[in-house]
C-alpha cells in the first residue's frame, strides 16, 4: 500500500510508548534535536498525574477497573487446574515504568551473556547500566551509575518489619547479610529492597518524566497519546509508516476511523511482549498458518514471531502482624486522615509512606545441600542442568511486602497484614502469544502463558510456601495466618492456619507436612501462581533459524527500517524485575539506532 503524499512525515516513528519507548525516543531526541519523532501510545499520558508519581499508588492500577494497564486472559490450562490465568501489562505513556511496583533488581550480569547476542554482552552492557541510574543509596559502587535520569533510593519510610525478616534469615535460615545484591553476581544474601523512587523528591522515577516529558522543549518530540497502532505499512518490504486509530479505551467517544502516518527513517515497534508480536502479524509478518487463519496476507514467513513467552512464576501469602507494626495498609485502604498527614509531609520533603512501596527486603534465594533434598527428585535435573554450576543465579526472589492490597482485601476488616512473596526466576515452561479471530470475527489474541507445564517449576513454589511460613512465623511481629490466602490443609493437619498470639521461638522445630499437606500446597499454587509481570520474548533476538524474529541490531529479519525495542527482544529469561532491563534494552536500542543513522551519541 502506498502512502498518499499528504501523510503526515516523521523521521522515526515509534509504534508504543512503553518504558523502552521513552528512553529510546528520549535519547535520540537529545542526541539530535532536529529529528522528528513520534510515539503513538494506546494509553493516556502520565505526566505529573499523582497515580503514577505518587509511589504507593501502585497497587491502584491493579483494580479491575484500571484503565492503565491492559488485562489479557490466558488459555485455561490443566497445569493451572482448568484456570485462564490473567496477566496484565502498562497501558499509559511510560508504560510498565509508571504503574510498576518500583522495586529496584539487577539480573546477573551472565544473564546477558547467556543470549549469545554479538554487542549484548555484559561487558558491554554495564557501562549502560551504569548510565541510566543515579544510585542515591551508597557511593562508589562499581557496578553503579551516579550520573543518570532514573533514581534509585530507599525511599521514604523504613518498614521495621523488614528488619525482622532480615534478622531470621540471617539466624533461622543461615544466610549472609549485603548491603547491596544488585551489584550483578551476589546471590542467596539477604539485603535491604531498594527503589525506584527519587530520595529526594519521594516521586517514582519512572521513563516518561524522565527521558520524554523532561524535553517539552523541543517541539520535534511528539508523544500522540490514546493511538493505537494497527500495522505497519511497507513499500516493497521497506517499513514506511504505520496504520492507527483512536484507542477505544482510552477515547471511547473518538472516531475511530483509521489513520496513516509515515516515517522516512525508522518505525521502532515497541509494544511489549503481548503488543509487538500482534502488530508484527498484523502486519503480514509471523507464521503462516497463524496469519492464514485470520485472514492477513504474508509479507515474511518469520515462524518465531509470538513464540518464546516468558514470565516468573509468582505467589503472594498473606500474614497478620501485630497492631503496632509500620504497614501500607491505612494508605491502601484509603483513610483520608491517614493519607493527608503522609501527603503534608511527602509534600515538605519528599519523605513518608507516600514514597513507600512497602517492600524493604529480599533475597536472591538458592537452595542449600538439605534444601535441595527436602525438594525432591522432581527438580533435580533442572537444578543440574541449570542452576548447579552457575552460582548467580538465583532459583527465586524471597521478599516481604508490609501491607496486603490483594483479592480478599475487601473482607478483611481494616489492620495491619504482611504478604510474603516469593517468585521463581528461570522457569522451565515457555509460551506464546498470537493474533486470532473471535467466534464473533472480531480480532482476539490465542495467549498460552506455559505457567507450570514443565513439572520442574512447582517444585520451588512449593517449598518456598514452607520456607517463608517458617521464616514468618518466627519474626517478632507475626499474629498468624490469613487462612483463606493460604493452602486449604486438612483437618487436624499440623499445618492448619490461623491467628497466633506472637512467633514461635526461633529454634522451634518446623512444621511437618504430611503427603496430604503437600497435595494441599500443589493444589493451592495450581490455583493462585500468577504473573510477576514480566512478561518478555516473544520478538526473540536470535538467528532466524532458531526461531528469532531480530537479529543483533534489532533489525526484523526479511524487511528494512523496522526494529523492535521492548521486553519482548530477550531471547532468554533474565534473574530479576524487568524494569532494570526494559531501560537497558532501550539505552542500547538507542545507542545502535544513532549509529545506524551516523548520529553521534554518549556511550
Amino acid at each position: 500500500m502506498s502512502l498518499p503524499s499528504s501523510s503526515t512525515e516523521f523521521d522515526i516513528i515509534f509504534a508504543g510508548g512503553g518504558t523502552t519507548a521513552c528512553v529510546v525516543a528520549g535519547r535520540l531526541a537529545a542526541y539530535d534535536p532536529s529529528l522528528r519523532i513520534l510515539i503513538l501510545e494506546a494509553g493516556q499520558h502520565t505526566l505529573n498525574e499523582a497515580a503514577h508519581v505518587q509511589p504507593y499508588q501502585y497497587t491502584f492500577h491493579l483494580a479491575p477497573t484500571s484503565t492503565t494497564v491492559t488485562w489479557i486472559v490466558g488459555n485455561p490450562s490443566p497445569h493451572l487446574n482448568g484456570r485462564a490465568p490473567i496477566v496484565s501489562c502498562g497501558r499509559c505513556v511510560g508504560g510498565g515504568s509508571s504503574v510498576n511496583f518500583l522495586v529496584y533488581t539487577r539480573a546477573p550480569a551472565s544473564d546477558f551473556d547467556n543470549w549469545g547476542v554479538d554487542g549484548w554482552e555484559s561487558e558491554n552492557l554495564i557501562p549502560l547500566m551504569k548510565k541510566l541510574e543515579t544510585y542515591e543509596v551508597q557511593p562508589d559502587c562499581s557496578t553503579h551509575g551516579y550520573d543518570g535520569p532514573i533514581k534509585v533510593s530507599s525511599g521514604g519510610r523504613k518498614m521495621g518489619v523488614s528488619d525482622e525478616f532480615i534478622q531470621v534469615g540471617t539466624t533461622y535460615h543461615k544466610r549472609q547479610y549485603a548491603d547491596d545484591t544488585n551489584d550483578l553476581e551476589t546471590c542467596n544474601t539477604y539485603s535491604p529492597w531498594q527503589k525506584y523512587i527519587d530520595g529526594t523528591t519521594g516521586r517514582r522515577s519512572d521513563a516518561a518524566h524522565h527521558y520524554v516529558y523532561n524535553q517539552a522543549h523541543n517541539p520535534n518530540l511528539h508523544v500522540w497519546d490514546g493511538k493505537r497502532v494497527r500495522r505497519i505499512i511497507f513499500e516493497d518490504k521497506r517499513a514506511v509508516g504505520v496504520e492507527f486509530t483512536s484507542d477505544p479505551v482510552s477515547c471511547p467517544d473518538a472516531d475511530q476511523s483509521l489513520s496513516i502516518v509515515r516515517a522516512l527513517k525508522l518505525v521502532v515497534v515497541s509494544a511489549g511482549a503481548f503488543g509487538s508480536p500482534i502488530i508484527l502479524e498484523r502486519s503480514g509478518i509471523g507464521a503462516e498458518a497463524v496469519l492464514k487463519r485470520c485472514g492477513i496476507e504474508q509479507l515474511v514467513n518469520l515462524p518465531g514471531v509470538g513464540e518464546n513467552y516468558n514470565d516468573h512464576n509468582a505467589a503472594f501469602v498473606p500474614y497478620y502482624v501485630a497492631d503496632g507494626a509500620v504497614t501500607m495498609d491505612a494508605l491502601w485502604r484509603g483513610e483520608e486522615s491517614v493519607v493527608q498527614e503522609n501527603l503534608a509531609q511527602w509534600n515538605i520533603d519528599g519523605k513518608s509512606l507516600i514514597a513507600q512501596n512497602g517492600g524493604d527486603a529480599k533475597i536472591k534465594w538458592r537452595p542449600d545441600i538439605e534444601e535441595l533434598e527436602a525438594m525432591g527428585p522432581a527438580f533435580q535435573p533442572r537444578w543440574k542442568e541449570f542452576f548447579q554450576d552457575r552460582p548467580d543465579k538465583a532459583v527465586a526472589i524471597f521478599a516481604i511486602f508490609s501491607g496486603y492490597a490483594g483479592p480478599l482485601s475487601g473482607s478483611l476488616p481494616p489492620g495491619n497484614y504482611v504478604n510474603a512473596s516469593y517468585y521463581t526466576l528461570y522457569p522451565s515452561s515457555v509460551g506464546s502469544v498470537h493474533i486470532k479471530l473471535e467466534e464473533t470475527g472480531k480480532e482476539g489474541m490465542d495467549f498460552t502463558t506455559g505457567f507450570l507445564d514443565d513439572p520442574s517449576d512447582i517444585v520451588p513454589l512449593n517449598f518456598a510456601y514452607k520456607k517463608m511460613r517458617e521464616i514468618y512465623r518466627r519474626m517478632p511481629s507475626y499474629r498468624g495466618e490469613i487462612s483463606a490466602g493460604h493452602p486449604s490443609f486438612p483437618e487436624g493437619s499440623a499445618a492448619v492456619c490461623g491467628k497466633a498470639s506472637g512467633p514461635v521461638d526461633l529454634n522451634a522445630p518446623d512444621i511437618i507436612y504430611t503427603a496430604e499437606d503437600d497435595e494441599a500446597i500443589d493444589k493451592f499454587h495450581r490455583d493462585v501462581v500468577q504473573t510477576t509481570w514480566h512478561s518478555l520474548g516473544t520478538c526473540a533476538m536470535k538467528p532466524e533459524a532458531d526461531g528469532g524474529v531480530l537479529d543483533a541490531r534489532l533489525n526484523v529479519y526479511g524487511v528494512s527500517n523496522l526494529k523492535v525495542a521492548d521486553m519482548s527482544i530477550a531471547p532468554l529469561n533474565v534473574g530479576t524485575n524487568t524494569y532494570s532491563t526494559a531501560l537497558l534494552i532501550g539505552e542500547k536500542a538507542a545507542m545502535i539506532i544513532a549509529e545506524d543513522l551516523g548520529i553521534a551519541c554518549r556511550p
